[in-house]
């Protein structure tokens, strides 16, 4: 898998800020495919910062319904994989940098 495949995007929320400041702990959405090495390149190479460890999660599809004027509206949301990189003590990622 190349790297540029791995990260799809940043997690950004407030759970995920307020690890960023306190653990140095960056959350990023990744490919359900990628494992923590692949994970730990794709970090290190894009940020140029040093990967001290990396967590993963997969969050299950959800069940979605909307009420409409023709009646229920019945779908799924995908599942995802989400990774938690911390990174060494000295460095930073600017995740705002590109809004």
């Amino acid at each position: 898998m190349r790297l540029s495949d791995v990260l799809i995007k940043p997690v950004l929320s407030e759970k995920s800020n307020a690890q960023q400041e306190k653990l140095h702990r960056y959350a990023f959405r990744v490919d359900r495919k990628a494992n923590k090495l692949e994970i730990k390149k794709a970090v290190e190479s894009f940020y140029g910062v040093t990967v001290v460890d990396v967590n993963t999660v997969i969050s299950p599809a959800k069940n979605k319904t909307r009420y409409t004027k023709a009646g229920f509206i019945k779908g799924r949301k995908p599942s995802y994989k989400k990774a938690y990189v911390t990174i060494a003590e000295g460095d930073s990622i600017d995740l705002y940098s590109n809004i």
